[in-house]
């Protein structure tokens, strides 16, 4: 019996960035969940409890903050925040919320 693929769920509302990681991380051999906004990423995380999450900071319905601390009101799934912002201010704000990695 094969072993279970580690899943990754990926959030970007950038959908051609989305795809490119989906793909690189398909090609490691990962099993990626894909969700273009952050609500749709919080589902996917409830529902499958991947092994990690990769979320954009600035999606619409709910922010990866948002959903980073929601997340660690069920789970310790590790999360890391990938985004463009990169002022202190905003990484402080990540870590504080949960997040493992910004």
């Amino acid at each position: 019996m094969p072993a279970k693929k580690t899943t990754i769920v990926t959030a970007d509302d950038d959908p051609q960035l989305l795809r490119l990681v989906a793909r690189n991380l398909e090609f490691e051999d990962y099993e990626v969940l894909t969700a273009s906004d952050g609500k749709q990423a919080l589902e996917l995380i409830e529902a499958h409890a991947p092994d990690a999450v990769l979320l954009d900071v600035m999606m619409p319905r709910m922010d990866g903050f948002q959903v980073c601390q929601q997340v660690r009101e069920f789970s310790a799934v590790p999360i890391i925040l990938v985004t463009a912002r990169g002022q202190d201010q905003d990484k402080v704000r990540g870590l504080d919320l949960g997040a493992d990695d910004y």
